[in-house]
């Protein structure tokens, strides 16, 4: 009888065992879901979790780096929608969304295709890692010094690209496409105003990834 009772107190056990296993490897094997993407097609989720892992690994890089709080454009998305996002790196989420222009330089005449250039005087959008440096006042008021971590945007400084803010730029969505700029990621004042608040308070240098 105890015979029975221990062998069946065994197999209860081991399928215990074997469901917690399951349920662990589940867990770990696979990313959490990034909160906020909830309107995003797979493909938009697999470029973003590319260009997240690029931005972790400069992280790991450098102590100088903010780990909590990044910065991402996605200019694939039309400028008329959401595509600049602020992302939690701790909680796997986006804090927060705005308009963002792109330089008038890249565009090709074909609504929604881009292109992109680093250099000077070429009005274009640079892709690349950038870290967000100093603000100071400029012809549109605080800007941020943009400092290019890659070989497509390390002219950031010496093109004067930098993150302002424009009056033209909307605060909400539209179905039209918005301003363009000289090359800079240029958005909504009250955005801007949100974005201040979070580079003034972090001690470490940000993170912004442009890609397409």
């Amino acid at each position: 009888m105890q015979d029975v009772f221990y062998a069946n107190f065994n197999t209860t056990f081991m399928r215990i065992f074997n469901l917690l296993l399951i349920f662990s490897l589940s867990f770990f094997a696979y990313p959490k879901p990034i909160i906020g993407t909830e309107n995003w097609t797979e493909t938009d989720i697999e470029r973003f979790n590319s260009k997240l892992a690029d931005v972790k690994e400069k992280i790991k890089t450098s102590d100088s780096y903010n780990a909590k709080i990044a910065f991402f454009v996605d200019m694939k998305i039309k400028s008329g929608k959401n595509r600049f996002f602020v992302y939690d790196l701790e909680n796997n989420k986006i804090l927060d969304e705005g308009l963002v222009a792109h330089g008038c330089g890249s565009e090709t005449g074909i609504p929604g295709n881009l292109k992109f250039s680093n250099e000077p005087n070429s009005n274009a959008t640079s892709l690349g890692r950038y870290t967000i440096g100093k603000s100071y006042n400029g012809m549109f008021g605080k800007s941020y010094k943009l400092y290019g971590l890659d070989a497509t945007n390390n002219n950031a400084l010496k093109r004067a690209v930098v993150l302002h803010s424009y009056s033209a730029i909307p605060e909400e969505e539209q179905d039209h496409y918005i301003s363009r700029s000289h090359g800079c990621p240029m958005v909504n004042e009250m955005f801007f105003k949100r974005l201040e608040k979070i580079i003034d308070s972090s001690k470490s240098a940000i993170i912004l990834n442009i890609y397409y």
